[in-house]
């Protein structure tokens, strides 16, 4: 008896083909077969919103494969993933085999290890055709959104745009975060620390805490003047400790990563972007070949907001931590953690190495370098789930000088480190001296220090997947594909510190949204719809019902804004600029990629002019040269795309030839000596890169932007690295500073 098994990754089928026998037969569907149409909408807003299926054209030869390997078998089990998208596949995949849903046998797991595909092969199911109406209401809900509002940017703004419900939620908080940042007026305040040293002449830091009996708060102390007053008030005071607090508390692990937590800690601690997590974790769930073992699911199911752990995990990783770290961080009894999220449905468990008896080190050689890094912190992550607590004892001593003055020094000391001996984290020693209540100390130095009132940072993946999953907007499946989506679409950039910034263009779209179209990018509007699709996979709504309410209404305000709004009105604002070339005015226009200077002559006139001093400089730079196109002679024209300025033929659309443009930095390439350091982008993604301007005889490059000066020890180039660092380039040099900051000198007595 012949069984074909159909799941939707080519990978996934190599790994479970090698716990299956002669008997079965697994092919992949390469993920959805059918869907609705890229050409027209596809649903039929008249008749109950009944989506209009079709196999797309790059799926037919995967079909017609499916539909002969049916044929020749005896049954059909249908195994894609375990979520709504997973269960619409099958139930894709079982309307082109013409299989009924109802006869279909669906079978699910969680890890793909030979046990959880025996024991669901033992135990097949009918689809789910409640997940199924969830995943359809969605789909096309977002193509209602996407295929009528996307068209109607294009004719109101710019064309290549586009909305969607969950995207332009996105949009906004990105948007009105930087608005929060440009609006943001910096309060100055000023702290002062005290070096004190004791009798066994031991220092150590502590913070002006109170004046006068009356506890400081950040601000309180707000200018130089305050300062120095303070500062000659502890002239020739004396300082005693006034109080010793000591307390010992246990700090108990993070519990084991869900889909959004795996992609914060992913960011914050790897740097990887959202997409870049999923896509790696992907590839360690459905199998990496291990050498003689063949292709090995690493890791559970990673779209999950499940914090449970199977029982079997449990067991293992006990006898693991006992046996590698000792009894002393073994649990007695297993830790258990309660799902947050009251939708928890989308999965049964938490993201956790299918088999603890894999270590990160064990199987290291057979990964590249991310899919390692990411391995391992989900490994470290679920066994420290599962150790015990660390231990620490905080010790805060309060130091009073005779004149009402009051320091706090705060430390503590790790008694015994438990599960952060495996997972560390912000928990650090901090050891102070042993004093005695009322000892005199020394004080040997006041530290005054300006600061800042500082805006709040721009989004990064962590941040924004944690702002939609507070807003209860999006699911495990959409956090990754939301931000990817909106940065391919050219609504946001990355700054140097992979933050995520809005382009003019962001603001244009989101403005036209949040004014005329309010619920499209409302949170709790988008929450509740959320909320609407997890009742639907319940059984307990229909969705249909859903769909009406949402879209007569915004087919309705729709139309009326079709009429109401004037493209000049969103993308020109007037300027003082005089073209160059027929002096006619020129106006400022918001385009798909930013903001520039347009002539009002158009189409007599096409001469634009951009708004960013460099790019102008090279304007002008590229018409002093007047260079011609290579493939027809005429001459090429400065044009600005998603990755800024390029070169592109004045013959465009007959000749589509294009050319990048250099960006000196006034750095002579430290390789070849002869070529410039420019800036440029990569063909991929248009992440900027540093290389010299005469490749490809010279391959010099790197991803860091050089400072302009050079490592003192090793004559390198100098590049600016995270959090204020400058940085040798040479990977072998040590040699760092800060960015130059002014600080006051400090007062020592």
């Amino acid at each position: 008896m012949k069984t074909l098994v159909i799941v939707e990754s080519p990978t996934k089928a190599k790994t479970i083909s090698k716990f299956l026998g002669k008997n079965f037969v697994v092919k992949s569907s390469f993920g959805h077969v059918r869907d609705l149409p890229k050409s027209k909408l596809g649903v039929d807003v008249d008749n109950d919103f009944e989506p209009h299926y079709i196999v797309s054209r790059d799926k037919t030869k995967v079909a017609k494969e499916l539909k002969e390997a049916a044929k020749k078998a005896d049954a059909v089990l249908f195994a894609t993933d375990e979520d709504r998208e997973g269960e619409a596949i099958s139930w894709h995949l079982a309307n082109i085999l013409n299989i009924e849903p109802n006869d279909a046998k669906r079978i699910v797991f969680h890890e793909i290890t030979k046990t959880a595909i025996m024991h669901a092969l033992d135990n097949p199911r009918p689809l789910d055709l409640k997940m199924v109406d969830a995943q359809q209401a969605r789909r096309i809900l977002d193509r209602l959104v996407g295929y009528e509002l996307s068209p109607f940017l294009w004719r109101k703004v710019a064309r290549g745009l586009s909305a969607g419900r969950v995207q332009s939620v996105a949009v906004r908080l990105v948007v009105e975060r930087e608005r929060e940042i440009k609006a943001f007026n910096p309060e100055e305040y000023w702290s002062v620390e005290g070096i004190f040293e004791t009798k066994s002449k031991q220092t150590f830091p502590a913070k002006l805490y109170s004046m006068k009996g009356k506890k400081l708060d950040k601000l309180d102390i707000k200018d130089k003047k305050q300062t120095d007053k303070i500062l000659n008030d502890l002239k020739n005071t004396t300082y005693k400790v006034e109080n010793i607090e000591e307390k010992k508390t246990k700090r108990l692990p993070s519990p084991p990563f869900i889909t959004s937590t795996l992609q914060q800690e992913a960011n914050s601690q790897l740097g990887f972007s959202a997409k870049q997590t999923m896509r790696l974790a992907q590839q360690l769930y459905e199998g990496v070949e291990l050498g003689s073992e063949g292709s090995v699911g690493l890791i559970t199911y990673m779209r999950t907001d499940a914090v449970n752990l199977s029982e079997k995990f449990l067991n293992e990783a006990k006898e693991l931590i006992g046996n590698d770290f000792g009894k002393k961080y073994q649990l007695s009894a297993p830790r258990v953690y309660n799902n947050k999220s009251k939708n928890a449905q989308e999965a049964h468990e938490a993201v956790r190495p299918t088999e603890v008896t894999r270590t990160p080190q064990s199987i290291e050689a057979h990964l590249d370098r991310n899919q390692f890094r990411l391995y391992d912190l989900i490994w470290r992550r679920a066994v420290a789930t599962q150790m015990s607590p660390a231990e620490l004892n905080a010790t805060v001593i309060d130091v009073a000088s005779d004149n009402g003055y009051s320091f706090r020094a705060n430390g503590q000391i790790i008694d015994f480190d438990g599960f952060l001996k495996l997972f560390p984290d912000k928990a650090k020693e901090n050891l102070l001296p042993q004093v005695a209540k009322d000892e005199n100390l020394n004080c040997a130095e006041l530290k005054p220090e300006q600061h800042f009132t500082e805006p709040p940072a721009r989004y990064s993946d962590a941040t924004l997947v944690k702002a939609l999953e507070n807003y209860g907007i999006g699911r495990p499946s959409t956090y990754a594909p939301t931000i990817g989506t909106i940065e391919d679409r050219g609504y946001i950039e990355r700054d140097d510190k992979k933050r995520l910034a809005p382009k003019d263009i962001a603001y244009v779209v989101n403005d036209l949204l949040v004014e005329h179209f309010p619920h499209v990018v409302d949170f709790q509007f988008t929450a509740d719809m959320e909320n609407d699709l997890d009742e639907i996979a319940r059984g307990k709504k229909k969705w249909q019902p859903i769909i009406t309410s949402f879209w007569h209404p915004f087919k309705e305000n729709l139309d009326k804004k079709e009429k109401e709004i004037d493209k000049k009105e969103l993308t020109e604002e007037k300027s003082d600029e005089i073209c160059e070339k027929c002096n006619s005015a020129m106006i400022v226009k918001t385009g798909r990629f930013g903001k520039f200077l347009a002539c009002t002559n158009y189409p007599e006139c096409k001469h634009t002019k951009s708004l960013n001093p460099e790019e102008a400089k090279q304007q002008q730079a590229v018409e002093a040269v007047n260079e011609k196109c290579d493939k027809c002679q005429e001459a090429m024209m400065l044009r600005h795309g998603r990755f800024g300025p390029f070169l592109g033929c004045s013959a465009y659309p007959k000749c589509k030839n294009i050319k990048g443009i250099d960006v000196k930095l006034g750095l002579k390439c430290p390789k070849c000596k002869e070529g410039d350091v420019v800036q440029r982008r990569s063909k991929k993604r248009g992440k900027p890169f540093y290389g010299c301007n005469r490749y490809p005889e010279c391959d010099f490059a790197m991803w860091e932007k050089p400072t302009g000066e050079f490592c003192p020890d090793c004559k390198n180039p100098l590049v600016f690295a995270a959090k204020g660092i400058i940085k040798c380039s040479n990977k072998e040099c040590v040699f760092t500073k800060e960015q130059p900051v002014s600080t006051p000198e400090p007062v020592t007595e």
